[in-house]
């Protein structure tokens, strides 16, 4: 589990996730997922240096399967940013730092 990011359950996800008052990143892994090893430290080391502007959180979909399937996350890993109860960015696959920091950046540079 990434430090810089704590987990999200099911039952939390209102009141963590659409009630912010602040964009939330959500990223939708599992641990037989190789790719979301791949984004893992990548997303908590951005969480690390971006964690004042937006919150940083993970949901594991085989434990959590009912907020992944009332969103259609259909691939993993997926990266959700909700803004006011609503996705405003998506992210599916594994990405490079840089270009999930572009995809970010207009919540990151605000």
């Amino acid at each position: 589990m990434a430090q810089h990011m704590a987990a999200v359950t099911d039952g939390e996800f209102e009141a963590q996730v659409l009630k912010s008052d602040k964009p939330v990143l959500v990223d939708f892994w599992a641990e037989w997922c190789g790719p979301c090893r791949q984004v893992d430290p990548i997303l908590d080391e951005i969480a690390g240096t971006h964690g004042d502007k937006m919150t940083f959180l993970k949901m594991n979909v085989d434990e959590n399967p009912v907020t992944p399937f009332s969103y259609r996350v259909n691939g993993i890993p997926t990266i959700n940013v909700y803004q006011n109860g609503e996705v405003v960015r998506s992210i599916v696959g594994a990405r490079p730092k840089a270009a999930i920091l572009n995809e970010l950046s207009e919540f990151i540079e605000a």
